[in-house]
């Protein structure tokens, strides 16, 4: 089981120069972005406030003069003696109701006939951009300094009898518009620095959060370690897949893809890919399923044996996935067939040495009880027993390899009392490839410890099994008969399967599955057929060199 912690400190080993933190720098550059967007923001609004104030303000004042325009009364105080008079008692409640800065009534010579400030009624009016409303009759909003200062008016001209006589001009002060302008925005920096200031304590609490995820790692420590662990995974020779809790692909390493799609593939090609879709990996989706842990578990993917692995991994006490690893075990065979020749060799020795020691003793009991033509004897029996079998196995079999093997082995099978018989007809004169070497190594090792396995029980006398093999044809055949219990008809399509087995334990049934793939990786072929011992009888044909498989 993998279980993910949480860091509680730094490893100074993979922790690059660093001058500011990843929390602080998030803060920072979140910091700078609010402080950035706000000020555009304030800056933007701020200036549509005072635009939109001053039209306001020109609509309002543009309202007031066309409403005091079309007073009759006012226009038709144009026609008498002293206008002002009547107009300027006229418009000053006006000027109250409407809060203007000043209502301004002149005549087409811009002489006031009405004024906030009677002492300048009578004289000229001041800003000369009368002409519009005076000439063109034009009713508009300008902005202009006047006798009260800069103001924003409204100029609208005055009709009597369809003849223009005057204007009015309502105005509000520039300086008061502004006021209310500032008034505004104090309020509205006020609401966007504490929008900032929530914005920045957010971000400090986002990026504590981010922190901790990151198991307090630093983007610098992050990378450095993605970088090493992805190049430790795509190096490692053993296959790895990684599934979420869903059965999804999360993760597959070079060596797994070559196992399961021959050849290296582009990560979107399986991720998101579920594992149940592998057709050369149902064993695993078997695996994933079972509850409990598995170590160098033997399965088939595809039509390559493999010792699979199995680790869910664990996050705060929940199921987040599982990984699996395994390995080629034809690759492990490779440096397994070697040892395995050193061991034969040297369970031959160690048989020849025990059997040797025991005929000592026995030529030395001979000797002590003075029957010396019966030492003499003995010793030619032994003798002539090894030189017949060396010799039998230097003249059938030319490959040194094969011929070691079967020395092995009879010598293995004379320590057990087991009686191995290699027909008197047998040869193996044919140059064999490496590839058909290996292949038959691991044939005739598996087949005749199956042979050996299923005598064992047998008393000493029927503890029988005969070999035989030729190449006089265009195959090269080789036969292993053993006087066993032999294999009940309803198992017969079953002894080459994986996993199959009638021995008692957990991890038999892989070798005769795997002897079948070596013989078939040369094009060839084994079946299972009657001995004549009365057990089974195993027999497996290679084609000769050259019509060997190049897979």
């Amino acid at each position: 089981m993998i279980q993910l912690h949480k860091r509680s400190g730094k490893n100074p080993h993979l922790q690059p120069t660093i001058m500011i933190s990843f929390k602080m720098k998030m803060v920072l550059l979140v910091g700078a972005l609010i402080i950035a967007i706000i000020t555009v923001i304030g800056l933007f609004i701020g200036h549509f406030i005072s635009v939109t104030m001053e039209a306001q303000v020109g609509d309002r004042a543009l309202s007031v003069a066309e409403s005091v325009a079309h007073i009759p009364e006012l226009a038709e105080a144009f026609g008498h003696e002293d206008p002002a008079s009547i107009i300027n008692p006229l418009v000053t409640p006006i000027q109250k109701a409407t809060n203007a800065e000043f209502i301004v009534v002149g005549n087409t010579e811009e002489i006031r006939y009405a004024h906030p400030d009677s002492n300048n009624i009578g004289k000229k009016m001041v800003g000369e951009d009368n002409e519009k409303a005076l000439v063109y009759g034009e009713s508009y909003v300008s902005k202009a300094a006047g006798s009260l200062g800069d103001s924003v008016r409204a100029k609208v001209p005055v009709y009597l009898d369809g003849k223009i006589v005057g204007v009015v001009s309502v105005g509000f002060l520039a300086n008061d518009i502004q006021s209310i302008i500032t008034s505004y925005n104090i309020h509205l920096w006020i609401v966007l620095i504490t929008v900032a200031i929530v914005a920045v304590m957010i971000a400090i609490l986002i990026a504590s959060y981010l922190k901790k995820v990151l198991f307090g790692l630093e983007p610098e420590e992050i990378a450095h370690l993605f970088i090493q662990k992805e190049t430790i995974l795509q190096s490692t020779h053993e296959g790895i897949i990684a599934v979420n809790q869903h059965g999804m692909i999360t993760l597959l390493n070079s060596a797994a893809q070559r196992l399961l799609f021959n050849h290296v593939i582009q990560p979107e090609q399986y991720e998101g890919m579920a594992i149940k879709d592998l057709a050369t990996a149902h064993q695993l989706l078997r695996l994933l399923h079972d509850e409990n842990n598995r170590i160098d578990q033997e399965m088939m993917i595809g039509n390559t044996i493999v010792f699979a692995n199995k680790a869910p991994i664990y996050f705060e006490n929940s199921l987040v996935g599982t990984v699996f690893t395994f390995r080629n075990k034809t690759e492990i065979d490779l440096l397994t067939k070697e040892l395995m020749s050193i061991k034969q060799y040297t369970n031959a020795l160690r048989a020849q040495t025990h059997e040797f020691s025991n005929k000592l003793y026995t030529i030395l009991g001979l000797l002590q009880l003075g029957k010396k033509e019966e030492a003499i004897h003995y010793i030619q029996l032994e003798s002539s027993l090894q030189k017949n079998w060396i010799r039998l196995l230097i003249q059938k079999v030319s490959d040194p390899q094969v011929s070691g093997l079967l020395l092995g082995k009879l010598n293995q099978a004379s320590e057990v009392g087991i009686d191995i018989a290699i027909q008197e007809d047998s040869r193996l004169e044919t140059r064999l490839s490496e590839k058909q070497r290996e292949a038959l190594l691991t044939a005739i090792g598996n087949l005749i410890d199956n042979a050996m396995d299923a005598v064992n029980q047998k008393p000493s006398a029927d503890r029988k099994i005969a070999i035989s093999f030729t190449d006089i044809g265009n195959d090269i055949i080789f036969e292993v008969d053993d006087a066993g219990q032999g294999v009940p008809d309803l198992y017969v399509r079953l002894v080459f399967e994986q996993g199959f087995t009638l021995k008692k334990g957990e991890h038999g049934g892989f070798g005769l599955a795997l002897t079948k793939q070596s013989i078939e990786g040369v094009n060839g072929e084994i079946y299972l057929e009657e001995g004549d011992l009365g057990g089974a009888s195993f027999v497996l044909s290679i084609p000769k060199e050259g019509r060997e498989s190049d897979a």
